[in-house]
């Protein structure tokens, strides 16, 4: 394990670069806080470069970190890092892997279309790795998916599935192709979700907090699905309507 001291170390200065979206996506890591996600990220140690402790807690004897460098380091360093208010004094840089080789087999597709609060996205992951889904295609205009307050919120899920940044105009043309139907969401133009029977295979797209999925992209769905409201509310959460969406169309009754 080495000691770092100084803040003026071009180390310490690399981790603090992994702050902001440009650096992360330059250097290709990223940089993940708190013990819960690190100890999911070392159960994929080929994902993680390095960890970082503060010297104030030691390395947590629960944790395998193999091979994998450590540094300790002092508090002056670690408040540097930390972007929680009550930091736990672990961290860890992590290789940014969008796993595609995990894609071949994929049925099951959860796309995100301009989701901009980082709670929503990380909670939209998090729920479809618990559903079961295959893969999140995250399109443009949403939150960086490697955002910390994303990471947070998504609980160790980026470490359990394949989470993809891309267009999703293009998916759509890819999942149609393997004949696996698309469905968008919607208010206007759609039909109860009820009405839609689960399936093996399938493409949800979900949409902005304020705007909804893309016009674009609703014309180019299989079925467009909406959720009834019963009471006075206008509208779901979209990370809400989410989870209910994926648990209909994922699982069949027994």
């Amino acid at each position: 394990m080495k000691y770092i001291q100084s803040l003026q170390n071009p180390q310490v200065k690399q981790w603090k670069k992994l702050l902001t979206k440009k650096e992360r996506d330059r250097l290709g890591t990223y940089l993940i806080e708190g013990y819960h996600l690190v100890e999911e990220a070392l159960k994929q140690p080929e994902q993680v470069l390095e960890v970082i402790v503060s010297e104030k807690i030691g390395m947590p004897s629960r944790l395998d970190v193999g091979s994998t460098p450590v540094f300790s380091v002092t508090e002056e360093i670690e408040k540097e890092l930390a972007e929680t208010e009550t930091s736990q004094g672990i961290f860890a840089v992590c290789r940014q892997d969008n796993q595609p080789e995990a894609l071949s087999d994929a049925k099951t597709y959860l796309l995100i279309d301009a989701v901009q609060d980082p709670g929503n996205l990380g909670t939209m992951i998090r729920t479809a790795d618990a559903a079961g889904i295959d893969a999140v295609i995250v399109g443009r205009g949403s939150v960086d998916i490697f955002n910390s307050k994303v990471l947070r919120s998504a609980q160790g899920s980026h470490f359990h599935l394949p989470i993809i940044r891309g267009d999703l105009l293009q998916w759509m043309n890819q999942l149609r192709e393997k004949n696996i139907p698309v469905y968008g969401t919607a208010l206007e133009g759609a039909e109860a979700y009820t009405s839609t029977s689960p399936t093996d295979s399938f493409a949800l797209i979900v949409g902005n907090e304020g705007n909804g999925v893309n016009q674009e992209l609703l014309a180019e769905t299989t079925a467009n699905l909406y959720i009834p409201i019963f009471g006075k509310s206008e509208s779901l959460n979209v990370a809400v309507a989410t989870g209910i969406l994926l648990y209909y169309l994922k699982h069949k009754e027994n």
